[in-house]
């Protein structure tokens, strides 16, 4: 099968550098807010790649090694050689300061939270700065001698040499994380970097890229048909947008159901696509083979491989029923494939199983074309808003691929799957009604493997055990528990245990993330 991408044409590209840190995608999307255009790869990644990418400049992110220790993440010399501008960030101004000399030592206390950065002189980083600024730490190493031809800019209390630059070279590097919303003008310190230093265009626009997109398809599918699996969530449904608009009647939709989406949901994406959007969509109701394949199966990893594989079993299923078809369109968006280690990093570590990276068998012979791989959640919701299709969609809460089947811990049933759809809808019902939906970033009911004693009327209940979750976050990288009012989930608790038999006991979860993720699985 072939990989058949969009090519991103005659735009400037900030690369990211990335050696682990878990704030490198919010590097390239703060970037993007910026419209420019940003990619990410890793520190280890051929340098064929870098050199094909002509980025206009490139930002090394944080990660969670020490460049005390030996064989740990460094900078390839192809960086150095491109002769553009580089911005260190924590991991990465530890190594840049390591490479040219300088001391990087461990310090016997970490460093996690606001720091107070004062800018000690002028530098091109920090202008329209602040001279006092509040920022956002999270290093256990730090720089202690500035490396070579290197001086200090910035520093804080416990870091003296929180920033430095290079006296000739368009070199710079950071101690704090500008990227996350905890650093006061951090947008504006990666501003001046990328238009200031790196002298770039802010062409990576919604309206032109749709324009693109339209017309990279257009020439790529020429007369011929494609499939797109749909799934009624935002990337499938942005893309069968996008495709429908490029080449009409040539595109054929296969809906799966696999049983484990929410309640009424199958129904929904049904009405809307075939009857609202007018587009080709074939169903196929497949719950039974998912459960079967899934029977007594309680680990969370093996569970989504095992929702993935089958979901390309039924997939090629129908396909194989479908004549001429040449091309296979699929949703994937950028976190999925650097969740996936889809980069081609020589350490990738898969974080969790995408099925729509890399999992479709070569027997299929189909082309593959995915116009929003290289786009991040908000950017896809962005485009669907141009596409016309309509806020509902675009703004529900995200929906993990498996469905339900990592929101019910351990095993799934028919029996488990019913219970968790009513007291998921109950909770987004009343989210809705109260006004409250839209003021949390994401919200569900998960199914916990206890059960627990409960009275209900005069009778003793040995039931299940529903947890709510509630989160508000800006970038899904962390979150926090959302406050929900108490007579809010005292009613919604009430309505679950009166109006759902089998459960007998709600509970709230009041994590935040992290140390906690968002989904339980």
């Amino acid at each position: 099968m072939t990989n058949l991408s969009v090519d991103k044409k005659n735009i400037d590209v900030i690369l990211v550098l990335d050696f682990g840190s878990q704030y490198t995608q919010l590097i390239a999307r703060r970037i993007r807010e910026s419209n420019v255009y940003s990619e990410i790869l890793p520190w280890d990644i051929d340098e064929s790649k870098i050199k094909k990418l002509k980025p206009k400049g490139i930002i090394l992110s944080g990660g969670p090694n020490s460049v005390t220790e030996s064989f740990t993440p460094r900078i390839p010399q192809i960086i150095f050689e491109l002769s553009i501008p580089i911005l260190g960030i924590c991991y990465g101004m530890q190594t840049l300061a390591e490479q040219f000399g300088g001391q990087v030592i461990s310090s016997q206390k970490k460093e996690f939270g606001h720091s107070e950065l004062k800018i000690n002189s002028e530098s091109k980083l920090f202008t329209g700065i602040e001279k006092k600024l509040n920022v956002w730490m999270s290093h256990g190493d730090q720089v202690q001698d500035l490396p070579d031809h290197f001086k200090l800019i910035a520093s804080t209390a416990t870091a003296p040499i929180a920033a430095m630059e290079h006296h000739s070279l368009p070199y710079y590097a950071i101690q704090f994380h500008p990227e996350v919303t905890h650093t006061s003008q951090g947008i504006k310190i990666l501003n001046n970097f990328i238009f200031d230093i790196c002298n770039t265009s802010p062409d990576w626009k919604m309206d032109d890229l749709i324009s693109s997109r339209i017309s990279e398809i257009k020439e790529k599918v020429k007369h011929e048909k494609v499939l797109l699996g749909l799934s009624g969530g935002v990337d499938s449904s942005v893309t069968a947008a996008l495709l429908h608009k490029a080449i009409g009647n040539k595109l054929t939709c296969v809906f799966v159901d696999n049983g484990l989406l929410r309640k009424g949901e199958a129904e929904q994406v049904m009405l809307t696509f075939k009857e609202h959007m007018n587009l080709n969509v074939i169903k196929s109701e497949s719950a039974e083979i998912f459960l079967r394949h899934l029977k007594n199966i309680d680990d969370p990893e093996q569970k989504r491989k095992i929702i993935g594989r089958t979901f390309i079993d039924v997939f090629d299923a129908e396909a194989i029923k479908l004549k001429d078809i040449k091309f296979l369109a699929q949703g994937t968006i950028y976190p999925d494939v650097i969740e996936s280690s889809g980069s081609e990093s020589n350490e990738a570590r898969v974080i969790k199983s995408h099925h729509n990276v890399g999992g479709l068998p070569d027997e299929m012979k189909l082309d593959l074309i995915e116009p929003l791989r290289d786009l991040f959640k908000d950017e896809v919701r962005k485009m669907g808003v141009e596409l016309g299709i309509s806020k509902e969609m675009l703004d529900r809460h995200p929906f993990p691929g498996p469905g339900l089947g990592v929101r019910i811990i351990g095993e799934i049933t028919k029996e488990k799957t019913k219970i968790l759809q009513e007291a998921d809808f109950i909770f987004v019902e009343e989210l809705i009604k109260a006004n409250l939906y839209n003021k949390v970033s994401q919200a569900f009911a998960v199914l916990l493997p206890v059960k627990s004693v409960g009275v209900v009327g005069d009778e003793r209940r040995y039931a299940e055990v529903i947890g709510l979750r509630a989160v508000e976050t800006v970038d899904f990288m962390t979150a926090k528990w959302s406050h929900l009012p108490y007579d809010f989930l005292e009613h919604v608790s009430n309505r679950i245990v009166n109006e759902i038999e089998e459960v007998s006991r709600v509970v709230y979860d009041i994590s935040s993330k992290p140390p906690a993720t968002i989904e339980w699985e």
